[in-house]
C-alpha cells in the first residue's frame, strides 16, 4: 500500500476512484430515478404500461445482467486492477442517450415480436452499462482501497452523493421529455469514460509495472478458483438471504414505490417533482452513512451489520403498507438512507473477510448481486401481477413478510466474525482496545520484574 498513511483526501487513487464512481452514478441515476415512471406513465410522456408488463422488463433486465455480471466478475478477477472492462462499460454508459431515443423507445412502441427485439437489445445495453456494471465499478474501487489505502466506503459515499444530485433534477427533466434524462446521462458517461482512459495515477503505474513483471508473485485468481467459487456451500447460504432480502431493492424501490408515491399527489406532475426531491434527499443522506456504517460495523461486526440491514428492510417496507399519507411515506423512505450501505459495505467486508481476497470481484457479484438478479427474474413479474390484483399495500405486506422470513434464516446461516476466516481479518473496536490493553499490562508486568528489589 504505497500510500497508507497519507491523509485521505490527498490520495491520488482516492481522488480518481471516487471521481469515477460520482460520474457513473450520476450517469445512471439521470434516467434509472424515473425508469419505473417512464415504464409506467401514459403516452405520451411514458410508455403506458402495466404493473405486470413493466415486471416483464424488469425480469428481461435482471435475468440478462445475471449472466453478464458473472463474467464481469470472473474478467475483473483476472484483470487485477487494470481497467479494459471498466472502459468498455464507461464506453457504454457514454451512449445511452442516443440508443435510449432512436432504438429503445421506438422498439418498444412498435409492439408484437418488434417490441420483444426491443426489451430484448434494451436488456443487453442498459444491464452491460449500468445494472452489471454497478457492480463492476463498485468492485474494483473496493479492490483500489485495498491496494492504495483508503476506506472503501468513503468512496462509495461520492457516488451516492452523484446519484442525490441528478435526482433533484431528474423529475424536472421528466416532466419535460425523458429523453434529456438519458442525453444527460450520456455525458456523465463521456466523463466517466475520460476519468477511467486519461487520470492514472502513479502508485497505480507502479503497480501494473509489479503485477507485469514475471517473476513477481501471483496476485489474480487462476480460472479453477474462480469456477470453484460456485461450489462453497457456505456462499450458496448467504445467496439464499440475499435472494430474498437485497432483491427487493430492485423490485420494491425501483419497481413499484415511484409509481405508488407518485400516486399520492393530485397530478402526476406534481408526484414526479416530489418523488425527485424525496429521492435526492434520500441519496444525500444514504452517501453521508456511507461514512457512518464503517464505524457501525467497528462497533457491531459485519454479520449483526447484515442483519441490521434486513431488519430496516423488513421495517420500512412493511411500514408503506402501514401508512397512506405522503408525508409519512416520506419519513420512511429515508430508512432507506441507512439500509443500502448496511447491504452494500458489510457484504463486501463479508467476502474478504470469510474467502480469499483475490476472489473479491468475483465473489461479489456472485454471492450479492447475481443473488438479486435471480430474486428479481422470479419475482418481478408475480408481485407486478400481485399488485394489479390486490393494490399495493397488500402487495408490500407480503414483500415484508418474506424479508422477515429471510432475517431469520439469516440469523442462522450467516457466518459470525470469527468463523471460517479466509481472507483478512476483522476486528471489533473493544476487541482492539482488550488487546491493547492485555499487551500494556504485559508490558508493564515485565518492567516491573526488571525492577531491583
Amino acid at each position: 500500500m504505497a500510500i497508507k498513511g497519507a491523509k485521505t483526501y490527498r490520495n491520488p487513487s482516492y481522488l480518481q476512484s471516487s471521481t469515477g464512481i460520482f460520474m457513473f452514478f450520476c450517469s445512471w441515476g439521470i434516467w434509472w430515478s424515473f425508469f419505473s415512471i417512464w415504464l409506467t406513465s401514459p403516452a405520451p410522456k411514458g410508455m403506458g404500461m402495466t404493473a405486470a408488463q413493466q415486471g416483464d422488463i424488469y425480469s428481461v433486465n435482471s435475468l440478462v445482467t445475471l449472466f453478464i455480471m458473472f463474467f464481469y466478475g470472473i474478467i475483473q478477477d483476472n484483470l487485477g486492477i487494470k481497467r479494459r472492462l471498466v472502459i468498455v462499460v464507461s464506453c457504454i454508459a457514454a451512449c445511452v442517450g442516443p440508443f435510449a431515443q432512436f432504438v429503445y423507445k421506438p422498439l418498444l412502441l412498435a409492439g408484437g415480436t418488434t417490441k420483444f427485439i426491443g426489451v430484448l437489445l434494451g436488456s443487453i445495453v442498459l444491464s452491460a452499462g449500468f445494472m452489471a456494471g454497478c457492480s463492476l465499478i463498485e468492485a474494483i474501487t473496493e479492490r483500489y482501497s485495498r491496494h492504495f489505502g483508503f476506506e472503501y466506503g468513503q468512496s462509495r459515499a461520492w457516488g451516492s452523493f452523484g446519484y442525490a444530485i441528478v435526482a433533484l433534477i431528474a423529475g424536472p427533466l421528466f416532466n419535460i421529455d425523458m429523453k434529456w434524462n438519458f442525453w444527460l446521462g450520456s455525458l456523465f458517461g463521456v466523463g466517466m469514460l475520460c476519468v477511467y482512459l486519461f487520470w492514472r495515477p502513479a502508485e497505480q503505474q507502479e503497480e501494473l509495472k509489479k503485477e507485469a513483471d514475471p517473476n513477481a508473485p501471483r496476485t489474480n485468481p487462476t480460472a479453477k478458483e474462480m469456477i470453484s467459487v460456485l461450489g462453497m456451500g457456505s456462499l450458496w447460504a448467504l445467496i439464499i438471504f440475499m435472494l430474498f432480502t437485497n432483491t427487493f431493492y430492485t423490485v420494491f424501490d425501483q419497481q413499484m414505490f415511484p409509481s405508488y408515491y407518485k400516486s399520492l399527489f393530485a397530478t402526476p406532475a406534481q408526484g414526479a417533482e416530489w418523488y425527485s426531491i424525496l429521492n435526492a434527499a434520500e441519496v444525500f443522506c444514504e452517501s453521508a452513512m456511507m461514512g457512518v456504517v464503517p464505524v457501525i460495523m467497528d462497533h457491531i461486526g459485519v454479520r449483526n451489520s447484515l442483519l441490521l440491514g434486513a431488519v430496516t428492510m423488513f421495517l420500512r417496507i412493511g411500514l408503506c403498507g402501514v401508512f397512506h399519507d405522503p408525508v409519512m411515506i416520506s419519513v420512511v423512505k429515508m430508512f432507506h438512507a441507512i439500509e443500502t450501505p448496511l447491504f452494500c459495505l458489510p457484504a463486501f467486508r463479508y467476502f474478504t473477510l470469510h474467502y480469499d481476497t483475490k476472489l473479491s470481484a468475483t465473489l461479489y457479484m456472485v454471492g450479492f448481486q447475481i443473488a438479486s438478479q435471480v430474486g428479481q427474474v422470479i419475482m418481478s413479474h408475480p408481485l407486478g401481477s400481485l399488485r394489479d390484483a390486490l393494490g399495493p399495500q397488500k402487495t408490500f405486506f407480503t414483500i415484508s413478510g418474506i424479508v422477515l422470513l429471510a432475517l431469520i434464516y439469516g440469523f442462522f446461516v450467516i457466518k459470525r466474525d470469527d468463523q471460517q476466516v479466509g481472507g483478512d481479518p476483522f476486528i471489533r473496536v473493544r476487541d482492539r482496545k482488550k488487546a491493547e490493553a492485555q499487551g500494556e499490562a504485559i508490558q508493564a508486568e515485565a518492567a516491573s520484574d526488571q525492577l531491583p528489589a
